[in-house]
């Protein structure tokens, strides 16, 4: 497995972790709870942050532009729907 696989996978968990922590933190049935998730999910959301500034710098996260038009399309679409 070469670096750049490895990266995804660790990232893909890493986002994962902070789905986990994030219904943690909603569903917390205590105040103290509450804060520990909270707490750990700041910490992951960190980390998955450092693991995708260092994935960009190498080329390895590649995003696109999306055209003004079509993000005008979806608004308006969601607008409608309002």
């Amino acid at each position: 497995m070469d670096d750049k696989n490895l990266m995804e996978g660790v990232l893909l968990l890493e986002k994962n972790v902070c789905d986990l922590y994030m219904h943690g933190t909603l569903e917390s049935p205590t105040a103290n709870v509450h804060q520990v998730f909270n707490n750990a999910l700041n910490q992951s959301l960190t980390m998955q942050e450092t693991i995708y500034s260092a994935m960009t710098a190498k080329g390895w996260y590649q995003t696109q532009n999306v055209d003004q038009t079509k993000i005008n399309t979806v608004r308006q679409k969601f607008q409608a729907q309002q």
